[in-house]
């Protein structure tokens, strides 16, 4: 097995690859003026998840067990992160007259709702997010967001399948 798919290694590529990609939408939001839509803001918890649990499982390196607890918690994110860009992109190819009304702000949600019903809200989605700000070759940002959470998580689980058999 190549280096680069060694479980430690392997983890922590995960975690850099999750870091750029949050650094690249704090980025576009920052630089270029973006601002995230409520389901980009989960996608990018997502990421968040995903990163956070291939960095603890870098530092840790553990063994068969470790490995498969660490492999079922990314693909948790990587599950979360798919069903959100799945439906981001849904919402994206929706024709105009049935795209949902824009609702209330998500700071205005936290701040007044209790948290189950803020992330029905959010997964619903609002007029904002079936807007195409951002495009590269020809796919809106949750079309790159779903190959990246597919990818990530696909490998991730092939190399905790593989695990110590080096």
């Amino acid at each position: 097995m190549s280096a680069l798919f060694r479980p430690r290694i392997w983890f922590l590529l995960v975690a850099l690859f999750c870091a750029a990609l949050l650094g690249y939408a704090l980025y576009v939001q920052h630089a270029d003026f973006l601002d995230p839509c409520p389901l980009c803001i989960l996608q990018r918890v997502a990421f968040m998840w995903i990163g956070s649990v291939a960095l603890l499982a870098a530092i840790h390196n553990p063994g068969k067990v470790g490995l498969w607890v660490y492999g079922l918690l990314l693909a948790l994110g990587g599950v979360m992160g798919i069903s959100v860009a799945g439906r981001h992109i849904w919402l994206q190819s929706l024709p105009p007259d049935q795209v949902p009304d824009c609702g209330m702000g998500l700071n205005y949600m936290l701040e007044t709702m209790p948290y189950s019903e803020v992330f029905t809200q959010v997964f619903y989605g609002s007029g904002e997010c079936a807007k195409i700000d951002w495009s590269f070759l020809g796919l809106s940002m949750p079309w790159w967001t779903l190959f990246w959470y597919i990818g990530l998580t696909l490998i991730s689980l092939l190399v905790v399948a593989r695990g110590r058999n080096i």
